[in-house]
């Protein structure tokens, strides 16, 4: 080999090495969590909203996801509305594969949900609705979303604004659930 290339190689193998090290230092500085929240008020009594919200198959009626492939097979476990009730969907890549579980409810206060996706990706999250009272007949609905990405892939947060992106599908689906239940 020449003088030259050997050179050449030498700063190649430093540049790739000082590049590998930027890449893992940045991983471990960037946060692994992130969480999204949205809200709305609809203008209906606790009550009657969280006897909506707390089925799984009503659900499926207002979340956008639900509505991203006309062809998704679901299929229900459980007493739905109750801890333990799952629902399991399988679709397009836009909606991928994977399942929601009832993991707690406080009655006409919160439902909390772990999210189990399958394919495109795996991962874990877990989501949640919440109702206030604003007023006899007014409720705020908090739908809410937390997860985490594991280290290198936490980079993409440097990049993808989760809030932007899911937040925008929280809100459609809030607003559809506004919509049916004050048309109702």
């Amino acid at each position: 080999m020449s003088a030259r290339l050997l050179k050449f190689l030498k700063l190649a193998a430093i540049i790739l090495g000082l590049f590998v090290a930027f890449i893992l230092v940045a991983a471990f500085v960037t946060d692994t969590d992130y969480s999204v929240e949205r809200s709305v008020i609809i203008d209906k009594p606790v009550p009657v909203i969280f006897e909506h919200i707390r089925y799984l198959k009503n659900q499926d009626e207002f979340s956008v996801w639900g509505t991203m492939d006309p062809n998704i097979q679901q299929e229900y476990r459980g007493t739905d509305g109750t801890v333990g009730a799952v629902s399991a969907w399988e679709g397009n890549e836009d909606v991928g594969k994977g399942e929601q579980e009832i993991v707690r409810i406080v009655e006409n206060r919160r439902i909390d949900f772990e999210l189990r996706f399958i394919e495109p990706f795996e991962g874990v999250a877990d989501a949640y609705f919440i109702t206030d009272s604003m007023s006899v007949d007014d409720t705020r609905v908090t739908w809410g979303f937390e997860s985490s990405m594991p280290r290198p892939m936490n980079l993409m947060l440097l990049f993808v604004n989760m809030e932007e992106l899911i937040g925008s599908d929280l809100e459609k689906g809030l607003n559809k659930l506004k919509d049916t239940l004050e048309e109702s």
